[in-house]
């Protein structure tokens, strides 16, 4: 399905005081050519809460004039008076200012459309504008937001996606560190909250929906859009460990006809569930049999690890992931998990993303992009100093 191009936020939204700035994560568009805003920005200005003003807007349209015209950026004219030509009489009236309450930043940036054709310029052709706009009028779910946040910011800055519902109920700790996007600083902030932030500091005209909660019962509806006037979903990233939310999103992905995709994390492993296509198509590749959401609601933790093991195929697991299901919550405090292979994920899924959304051949089924397999170590050690 296609959905209208997300049109950011109300421009008219309240601007957040102190206490509400800690748990924001939507931008606010202000429009200095109207009063309201005007008056709002002028606020802002003169307040304790600014602590950043960056205004490069006449760079960005220097960029927009070369993204448009690259043999002949300014039309014979000099620079200044090409991008004087573009700002008009009222340089603060144009484009959008971005509030960002959390950071304390706001910034001057282009209008909407002109925005997005100049940060996603260097995908062509690999994108081309017209695939870009179709991609930007999607909307995916994620759920998940350890090994998801990486997919979901990567979907965000390749463009592939306008529109995100993000769902997890947990919150940054000191040991995610290790593979997420985040500061010392974000202990203890929601990782659907942080998520959010760091994609909409990529592009504030995103439409971004957070499940802070993460998906239950009362809320898997909702997360398929079922609320009202709410919309659906066009894929689905799921990168949750929790048995009955993975099989319950595919139930109603399922039924949905919308296409799942899931990275393991370990080998490179993404799995292309391609539900569009196949709406009769059984969970997980078949490797579970024909189990449902009510049979794994009450598993215990051993249950509940042999289904992900069943999931996954424990016989093609790397030797270090196999060496640690012994030893979780014993002398591991949970899975192993690297930043490198974390971001594979993110390129895999976000490649996949973009294929399907595109409407080019994928196939369900699983792949494997296995680094160690790819780039082998040599067959002998390499002497000290060799290929300087």
């Amino acid at each position: 399905m296609t959905h209208p191009l997300p049109s950011g936020l109300p421009d008219r939204l309240p601007l957040p005081g102190p206490r509400q700035a800690g748990e924001s994560f939507r931008p606010v568009l202000l429009d200095a050519s109207l009063p309201a805003d005007a008056a709002a920005l002028a606020e802002l200005r003169d307040s304790h809460r600014l602590r950043e003003l960056h205004d490069r807007i006449e760079d960005q349209i220097e960029e927009l004039l070369s993204c448009l015209t690259p043999h002949d950026p300014f039309g014979g004219r000099s620079r200044s008076h090409a991008v004087a030509d573009v700002l008009g009489s009222r340089p603060d009236t144009y484009g959008r200012w971005a509030w960002y309450p959390w950071s304390g930043r706001l910034v001057h940036v282009l209008p909407e459309s002109e925005f997005r054709l100049v940060r996603t310029d260097r995908n062509r052709d690999k994108i081309t504008r017209e695939e870009q706009q179709g991609l930007l009028r999607r909307r995916i779910g994620v759920i998940g937001l350890s090994v998801g946040s990486s997919a979901a910011l990567t979907c965000a800055m390749e463009g592939v996606g306008g529109a995100f519902r993000l769902a997890d109920f947990d919150r940054l700790g000191l040991s995610n560190l290790n593979r997420l996007r985040a500061g010392v600083h974000d202990v203890g902030v929601e990782k659907s909250v942080l998520c959010a932030r760091g994609m909409y500091e990529l592009d504030p005209y995103l439409d971004i929906e957070i499940l802070r909660s993460g998906i239950t019962e009362d809320s898997l509806g909702d997360f398929f859009g079922d609320g009202q006037d709410a919309q659906g979903l066009d894929l689905l990233i799921e990168e949750c460990d929790t048995p009955w939310v993975k099989v319950a999103a595919r139930e109603q992905a399922r039924a949905r006809r919308i296409p799942v995709l899931m990275d393991t994390n370990d080998r490179g492993v993404l799995d292309v569930e391609r539900f569009d296509l196949e709406p009769g198509r059984p969970l997980f590749h078949g490797r579970t049999g024909a189990v449902t959401a009510a049979d794994v609601r009450d598993l215990d933790r051993d249950a509940a690890l042999r289904l992900l093991l069943d999931i996954v195929d424990e016989s093609t697991l790397s030797p270090a992931m196999s060496d640690a299901l012994t030893r979780v919550g014993r002398t591991l405090s949970s899975w192993p998990q690297l930043a490198s292979g974390v971001m594979l994920g993110a390129a895999l899924v976000t490649d996949a993303a973009r294929r399907i959304l595109l409407g080019r051949p994928l196939p369900s089924g699983r792949h494997r992009l296995d680094l160690q397999e790819l780039v082998a170590a040599p067959a002998a050690p390499v002497p000290h100093g060799a290929g300087r």
